[in-house]
């Protein structure tokens, strides 16, 4: 928290202090009503970027639909500049990666004066409801999420030669259906035959290209064989990586709990902080009394 919201000198000071504590404040009342009112105003602006896509509704309800776009946008454009107006270090909050969000959200709006049709870009404000987790304090979910993170960024190389090698044998065996098929049999060129050939080992067979030879259908039947496969193992290899993470993460939890004596929930009234040892009286930040 900055030093002018935990200690106001000025009249400024002290609005500053209002407006953090209502827009990062989650654990006071006006916090989490801010944050449960903006949440649903994003969910609301969503809705009505989508219906705008229907077409019976855009037609009846074009300039309707039109206005609470404008409404929602100046919404999130003003809570956004005072974000950036209580942040002690704006440019930090405008290059992470919520500001970045922010910053998407409302933009699109802007650039329809300009550029037709880019309005419909607004629902990446979808994305703001990752704060969901911090607004209802669902810790165990971000705890989880950050399993899933270390757990990709482990087994990043893995997945990387994987992929490498699917790749090669995709542009092998689409060769190889090129030559055995032949344009007359829509095979038109290696591209086409590698997208068939990937097609094939997903799983996914969109049915525009089927061989027609015995030995184009024989490859095909191993494709789809090894394709099972091919989805098993980033799985397995991802899977792996989720039960270390869960591993270190309870040997941590243990250890942190002896050390810190486990940390409570109680909010200190005077500067907010959090995360307090269960038999701590008084604030570690500011000193002031926890139970007063």
């Amino acid at each position: 928290m900055p030093d002018y919201i935990k200690n106001p000198k000025s009249k400024l000071d002290r609005f500053k202090q209002e407006v953090y504590i209502i827009i990062y404040g989650v654990n006071t009342p006006a916090g989490k009503a801010f944050d449960i009112g903006l949440l649903i105003a994003i969910l609301l602006s969503v809705f009505t970027i989508m219906a705008e896509t229907i077409e019976d509704i855009d037609r009846n309800f074009h300039k309707e639909l039109m206005v609470l776009e404008w409404i929602f946008t100046v919404i999130f454009t003003v809570e956004y500049a005072f974000r950036i107006f209580v942040s002690k270090k704006p440019l930090k909050y405008i290059f992470s990666f919520y500001g970045i969000i922010d910053l998407l959200s409302i933009l699109p709006m802007f650039l329809a004066v300009f550029i037709s049709g880019s309005h419909i870009l607004s629902s990446l404000r979808i994305l703001r409801l990752l704060r969901l987790f911090r607004v209802f304090g669902l810790m165990e979910f971000m705890e989880e999420s950050s399993k899933l993170k270390v757990a990709l960024l482990a087994s990043r190389a893995k997945i990387m030669v994987f992929l490498y090698t699917v790749l090669i044998i995709a542009i092998l065996i689409g060769t190889l259906m090129y030559y055995i098929e032949g344009p007359e049999n829509g095979f038109t060129s290696i591209p086409r035959s590698v997208f068939y050939t990937i097609v094939t080992l997903t799983t996914v067979g969109y049915g525009d290209m089927v061989p027609t030879t015995a030995l184009g259908q024989f490859l095909s039947m191993i494709l789809m064989v090894i394709g099972y496969g091919i989805i098993a193992v980033p799985t397995g290899i991802v899977g792996v990586e989720i039960a270390k993470a869960g591993d270190n993460s309870i040997g941590s939890k243990k250890t942190k709990n002896k050390e810190d004596n486990r940390l409570n929930d109680i909010v200190c009234a005077h500067c907010n902080k959090e995360g307090h040892r269960n038999d701590a009286e008084y604030c570690y930040s500011c000193g002031h009394h926890l139970h007063a």
